[in-house]
């Protein structure tokens, strides 16, 4: 058996979640995740992944290469076969989604 049948989603799923943390808002001194622009991450089976995320508003000046970078970073990810990025604005991102060490880091706290 080799290491990659021994990945389990889970795992993949930390993983992708590390290299969310890699990817700022170029606005927001807070990585992606933290701010709460990630929706949802699916992995299946097959080592594909789907991201659902959101910008902080769709007049987001990142709006045309920040999904592209989400898509690119994760895909580093050696094991997965397809990483599809998909931008949602519903619900609309509000700081209520941030996490609280984002809010502390940006003095909302």
């Amino acid at each position: 058996m080799n290491e990659e049948t021994t990945i389990d989603t889970q795992e993949l799923g930390e993983k992708i979640v590390k290299v969310l943390k890699t990817i700022y808002d170029p606005e927001i001194p807070v990585d992606i995740y933290e701010l709460g622009l990630i929706y949802d991450v699916f992995v299946n089976e097959e080592y594909e992944v789907k991201i659902l995320m959101t910008l902080t508003s769709p007049n987001c000046p990142v709006a045309e290469t920040l999904p592209v970078e989400v898509e690119e970073k994760v895909k580093s990810i050696d094991v997965l076969k397809d990483v599809e990025v998909e931008i949602t604005f519903d619900p609309p991102w509000t700081q209520e989604l941030m996490s609280e060490e984002a809010k502390l880091e940006l003095g909302l706290l």
